[in-house]
């Protein structure tokens, strides 16, 4: 249901001054103000895991920011979804972090990644809404609960339109730009 100017506005400006407490992320996802508190080791080890590799093999070099703040398209009616993926990446020709404000537009990201930690459900839905309105080419989605990766493509006006999931400990192809096998036996 579309929400008024009004409602809009104040929900906008209520997320702009949140003050969360430190390493606590905020982010603004389908109209919900959402607070997120910091990764375990294990979360941050797996992200490491495939930036690494992302560095070392894909196709294409690339820059990566860790918990970068993106502006989305918003689906209802609802303000531009604020999200922090745990990781964004985006060739690195094109130097989009560079001069970026906090809270940048997703053009020219050529990937984001997540993995679930304390809100598996925002990761699996509402933040995979929210990447495929905004363009984004590439989701992964390293999913701890279900042992498995998934790599969404093709976004559509609400979603992305494929997908494909693997066990962690198998490889998963990640296409053009990167161009490689990512390799998910170290996040076992």
């Amino acid at each position: 249901m579309p929400q008024s100017a009004d409602r809009m506005k104040t929900l906008l400006d209520g997320f702009h001054s949140f003050g969360a407490p430190e390493g606590f992320r905020v982010e603004l996802i389908e109209g919900e103000i959402v607070v997120t508190p910091p990764g375990d080791g294990d979360h941050e080890d797996y992200i490491e895991v495939i930036v690494s590799q992302v560095y070392r093999l894909s196709r294409t070099d690339m820059q990566f920011s860790g918990n970068k703040g993106l502006k989305l398209a918003s689906g209802g009616g609802c303000p531009k979804n604020h999200v922090i993926p745990d990781g964004t990446f985006a060739p690195r020709h094109l130097r989009l972090y560079r001069g970026a404000d906090p809270w940048m537009p997703c053009e020219g990201v050529a990937m984001v990644l997540e993995v679930t930690s304390t809100k598996p459900q925002a990761d699996r839905e509402a933040k995979r809404r929210c990447y495929a309105r905004g363009g984004i080419p590439l989701y992964l989605l390293v999913d701890r609960e279900a042992s498995s990766i998934t790599l969404f493509s093709d976004p559509g006006k609400d979603d992305y339109r494929e997908h494909c999931t693997r066990p962690l400990g198998k490889q998963i192809a990640l296409p053009q730009p990167f161009a490689f096998d990512l390799d998910t036996s170290d996040l076992l």
